[in-house]
């Protein structure tokens, strides 16, 4: 078969971008398309493909402010020729599917998000823009839904990265998916020797829906020590609250994050996400996850056995967690033994299964 696969943009190196790779490697002849390229900001494994930018890469500043350019993305991705091929592989948060597959195509949609902020979060997205600004992507945002609903259409199979996702899918499109967790790697993170694990840890973007506000007050007034790894435009304002016993550690290379997560007590995660890797990351290393028990986070923490939930998204909840995770007992081997079921050989197994079933429907 001939194969393309579609990705949002390639500027970095996050989650999306990590199972684009083992979809690269699943099929290693595949050309990429995307709307945006930088080739010193992906791996080898994606840059030495053959891509090919939409009309969106040709415009003034468009590696670093792709987004701005989002009301022209899908004519961009209907202007993309992918008729010549014969499987049409999406990975989509921002716009990716909306690509027009000959007649004789199968096309299957890696769903990361349908676009969260044109839908459950588009009024945290509006609220804090001007007047202009608001009015302006409401009319925006109105008819990304329109084409978005008309565009799944083209879509034969989706695949979910969550069931959290995959509810999201069949609100907004109407369609039910298979579920498919994102892999982590496990080469990188897993237990360390005799770790002394004297810190709670925190690891995110520190924007406002990431929600670590609520870590740090849990720990206000305590003698808990919390680390919160990351950076973000809420960072200055978090840190200038934040009492004695918490430490910014800033954006930290990921060779570091292993000692970091076995260090840890446990992983403390406040935030409502799609998935969430970074608890998967923890658990790889040992490390129990005290999560707020919605989102993407069900389907990858056990509660009682690798880590713990609390229902009301508030600090005094996550505090009442931490009391409850101290007068218990969360053995390494079991947590990290768990993590194991989201290896990227397991992603890579349900991925070619969910393609050779949607192909042989279509025979």
């Amino acid at each position: 078969m001939k194969v393309a696969v579609v990705h949002y943009w390639l500027v970095g190196v996050r989650g999306g971008e990590r199972v684009l790779e083992q979809i690269l490697t699943c099929f290693p002849e595949a050309d990429v398309f995307t709307h945006v390229f930088d080739p010193s900001a992906v791996s080898p494994l994606i840059r030495d493909r053959r891509v090919t930018e939409s009309f969106i890469g040709k415009f003034p500043g468009a590696r670093k402010h792709y987004q701005k350019y989002l009301q022209f993305m899908p004519r961009a991705l209907e202007e993309l020729d992918v008729s010549d091929y014969d499987l049409v592989l999406s990975s989509e948060s921002g716009p990716a599917k909306g690509v027009i597959a000959g007649p004789e195509a199968r096309h299957l949609c890696y769903c990361h998000s349908p676009m969260r902020y044109i839908y459950d979060h588009y009024p945290a997205y509006s609220a804090p823009l001007g007047r202009l600004k608001r009015a302006y992507f409401s009319h925006l945002a109105h008819r990304l839904r329109m084409w978005d609903f008309v565009s799944a259409a083209r879509v034969d199979r989706f695949v979910a990265n969550s069931s959290f996702v995959r509810a999201r899918i069949r609100r907004v499109y109407g369609r039910d998916a298979d579920v498919i967790h994102p892999p982590v790697d496990l080469e990188t993170y897993s237990p360390i020797p005799a770790p002394g694990r004297d810190y709670y840890l925190c690891v995110s973007e520190l924007v406002g829906y990431k929600r670590v506000d609520l870590a740090i007050e849990a720990v206000r007034g305590t003698n808990r020590v919390l680390r919160v790894v990351g950076d973000g435009e809420a960072a200055e304002a978090l840190r200038r609250n934040a009492p004695a016993n918490v430490e910014f550690l800033g954006r930290v290379e990921a060779d570091r994050m292993r000692e970091i997560y076995g260090s840890a007590k446990a992983l403390l995660f406040p935030g409502e996400e799609d998935f969430g890797i970074v608890p998967v990351e923890a658990m790889a290393c040992g490390t129990p996850v005290i999560a707020y028990g919605s989102g993407g986070a069900r389907d990858s923490v056990r509660d009682g056995v690798t880590g713990l939930f609390f229902d009301e998204q508030s600090a005094p909840a996550m505090r009442t967690a931490i009391d409850r995770f101290e007068a218990m007992d969360f053995p390494v081997e079991p947590i990290a033994r768990h993590a194991q079921g989201f290896s990227p050989e397991n992603f890579r197994h349900q991925f070619t299964a969910a393609v050779g079933r949607m192909m042989e429907e279509a025979r």
